[in-house]
């Protein structure tokens, strides 16, 4: 049965237009921690190297694809517009911070890292044959820290990885693995710990384009580490290498405009798929190890977390990706209730409405028998264009918004037939049912 695939025909094409990637390597980051995960950080064996440096390749840009996505399931956060001059200023909720010397005249910036940095933490993960190290983001004061499924599987090389955490204060914890949710590429982790700080969640529907934002993390294994840009995309879809996704994907791993590939050297394992992903694209400079870190808006409230990353010379080149916070509190609040988190699921093959490189539209091609849009008003030809009001460009972007919505979702789909528009309701499934 196919959920939402790709048919036979964008196979064929995917495969004939498919272009050859580039790959970077990257020294491994002073110790601690260890350097980082399959996206993030350069992996290196468990066993300590002797005066030699092996060197990985970096996330990759398949070129000559520029796709946009779409905004789904409330993507982002409010950034706080300062009145006057966005220099210094001054603020009561400045926390203390041993990187902060003075309280007064600071800029948004710096007021943004004092709140937020607290609640960022550095990770180290150690498994059989690797070890690597990210970033995450705790969410109460019972000690559970969101980050990434790469990071604390290793890029999906272990399901039993041994993770401690680091405070911004410098404190050692050893953490337990709550859950991971490779479709979202989200986990959440805990720790046993006193005097936590909570991030505070931002919102979505005053994020603008242009905003200022704040990545914290770990890059090269440099904990607290603060970096800044502005907003520079509401509206990304990215495609992200995953190590779990369904047997039938709704969307191989075809006609992607941004390929996330495993470090050099290392082969990508058999059950690797493609996941793809509904994206804040900032310019704050993001480099391996700062996944699973925070994005914040200039008053320290969490906007995203710090996934991916797409490049094709060494070092930051403005094109970091982040999961919106709506999706990763989402995702979180099921995997600490259930160990898991659901996934809606429409249950069509689509292939683009036009052409690899310009799409305005998913086209159906067949809606699955006894599938979740089976009772629906959809027939084959029908191009589905939004849901919920949110644009759908391609298979990709309509696939990311579906897998935002939990299971059982009813959703409004808006879909073109022959040149007219009408809507049409129907309520998700769920990709864990067969």
């Amino acid at each position: 049965m196919m959920n939402d695939n790709w048919s036979e025909e964008a196979r064929e094409r995917g495969s004939r237009e498919e272009q050859p990637t580039e790959t970077m390597g990257q020294a491994p980051p002073p110790p601690p921690p260890a350097s980082a995960s399959p996206y993030w950080s350069d992996q290196q064996p468990s066993e300590p190297l002797q005066h030699k440096t092996r060197r990985f390749g970096w996330p990759v840009l398949i070129t000559g694809v520029v796709l946009a996505g779409v905004l789904g399931g409330g993507a982002g956060g409010i950034a706080v517009h300062y009145a006057g001059s966005p220099g210094a200023t001054s603020s009561e909720s400045v926390q203390e911070s041993p990187q902060l010397n003075r309280s007064e005249d600071v800029t948004p910036t710096t007021e943004a890292a004092a709140t937020a940095s607290p609640s960022v933490v550095t990770l180290s993960v150690g498994g059989d044959e690797a070890q690597g190290s990210g970033s995450g983001v705790i969410l109460d004061k019972e000690g559970h820290i969101l980050t990434n499924s790469h990071v604390v599987t290793l890029g999906g090389q272990t399901a039993a990885a041994n993770v401690q955490v680091q405070t911004s204060e410098g404190q050692v914890h050893q953490a337990e693995v709550v859950g991971t949710d490779p479709l979202s590429d989200l986990a959440v982790i805990k720790i046993d710990a006193e005097g936590l700080s909570p991030i505070e969640m931002g919102s979505a529907e005053d994020l603008n384009v242009g905003d200022h934002a704040v990545a914290i993390g770990a890059p090269m294994g440099l904990s607290g580490t603060v970096t800044e840009g502005i907003i520079s995309n509401l509206n990304r879809t990215i495609s992200v290498s995953s190590s779990a996704v369904p047997e039938e994907p709704e969307v191989p791993e075809q006609e992607s405009p941004f390929e996330f590939g495993l470090p050099e050297n290392q082969e990508v394992p058999a059950e690797q798929g493609q996941i793809h992903l509904n994206v804040i694209q900032s310019d704050a400079a993001i480099n391996p190890g700062n996944s699973g870190g925070a994005l914040v808006d200039q008053a320290g409230r969490l906007i995203g977390i710090n996934v991916a990353i797409a490049t094709r010379t060494e070092g930051n080149v403005g094109l970091g990706f982040a999961i919106p916070a709506e999706y990763a509190q989402r995702v979180a609040d099921e995997l600490i209730e259930n160990g898991e988190a659901s996934h809606g699921m429409l249950g069509v093959s689509i292939v683009p409405s036009g052409d690899a490189n310009i799409s305005a539209g998913a086209r159906v091609v067949e809606v699955v028998e006894d599938g979740p849009a089976a009772g629906a008003d959809l027939e084959s030809d029908d191009i589905i264009t939004a849901i919920d009001g949110k644009s759908v460009t391609d298979p990709g972007s309509l696939s990311a918004t579906v897998r935002q919505y939990p299971a059982g979702s009813e959703v409004e789909l808006t879909v073109v037939r022959d040149g007219e528009e009408f809507t049409e309701t129907l309520q998700l499934g769920s990709m864990s049912e067969g």
